[in-house]
Parts: C-alpha cells; sequence; structure tokens
C-alpha cells in the first residue's frame, strides 16, 4: 500500500493513496462563522465548495502552521449512501510517501469512539507512523453539518 506521510506537530500520519484525489498548496479559506475551530474554511475545487479541516486541531487542539509543507490533501470522503464528497485535511510536513505492506500495521489495540479515526500503527526506525482512517474521521454530526446530503 503507498501512503502519504504527514505531520501534526512531531507526530507522524499517514493516509492511503487511493484515498487522496490532490495535493494542494494552502491557500485563502473563506472562513466558516460559528464553525468548530477545526473547520479552517472552505474552499473553490473544481467548481464544488469544499469544507477544509485543519487536522492538527482536530487531533492536537492547536493550528497548523503556514509553512511551505502546509499542504491541503483533497481526499474522496464516503458517505453513508455509497456516494462521495470531497474533504480538504490541512496538515503539515506534507512531504513523503511510503510503500508498506497492510501486514505490517500494528493494532494499538485502544479504544476511542471520540477518535475512531486513528487507526493502526506502524513502528519504523524514526518513531511511529499512524494511520488515519479517512473514512471514520466525521462523526454522524460533523458530517451532517459538513457535508449535507443535499449537496452533489
Amino acid at each position: 500500500m503507498l501512503l502519504l506521510i504527514f505531520h501534526l506537530g512531531d507526530e507522524r500520519y499517514a493516509i492511503d493513496s487511493k484515498q487522496i484525489v490532490e495535493i494542494i498548496p494552502q491557500l485563502d479559506l473563506r472562513k466558516l462563522y460559528q464553525a468548530p475551530k477545526y473547520v479552517a474554511g472552505v474552499f473553490n475545487y473544481r467548481s464544488k465548495i469544499v469544507p477544509a479541516i485543519d487536522l492538527c486541531y482536530l487531533i492536537g487542539d492547536y493550528p497548523c502552521r503556514h509553512c511551505l509543507s502546509t499542504r491541503i490533501i483533497i481526499v474522496n470522503y464516503p458517505l453513508p449512501d455509497g456516494r462521495t464528497r470531497y474533504l480538504g485535511l490541512m496538515a503539515e510536513r506534507v512531504t513523503d510517501t511510503l510503500y508498506k505492506p497492510e501486514s505490517e500495521w500494528i493494532s494499538t489495540e485502544v479504544n476511542s469512539d471520540l477518535a475512531a479515526y486513528l487507526g493502526e500503527m506502524i513502528p519504523e526506525k524514526d518513531g511511529m507512523i499512524q494511520r488515519l482512517r479517512v473514512d471514520r474521521l466525521l462523526s454522524d454530526g460533523q458530517r451532517t453539518w459538513l457535508l449535507p446530503e443535499n449537496r452533489t
């Protein structure tokens, strides 16, 4: 499996490359007032208004830094009815890829309903890499607020 590696602070995370549509530079986002602080805003992508989630805020409760390597990872987010929607994931140091077979992932054996998107880990010489499960990123309430079903 080909993985995109990114950082949130000093920790490394990975997303399966099959879920990625495109990686774009950080850009000016339209702020959504009254949104949770992990919602960085929205942007226009191929004539679609796409919400951007600041993964640093979502996971670590601090904003992503504005660096050249901070990127927005556009993913196909799966909806319950089988359709997908674009979702932007803002992360730091989006610079590396890594190939690892599925068999090398190790369960964390920690059950956290609040962070169901944090999956298995891969031990590496430079530290652990944790899988980010895009399909579990948003709770039902978050998904309903950010990605209403009446949008296409």
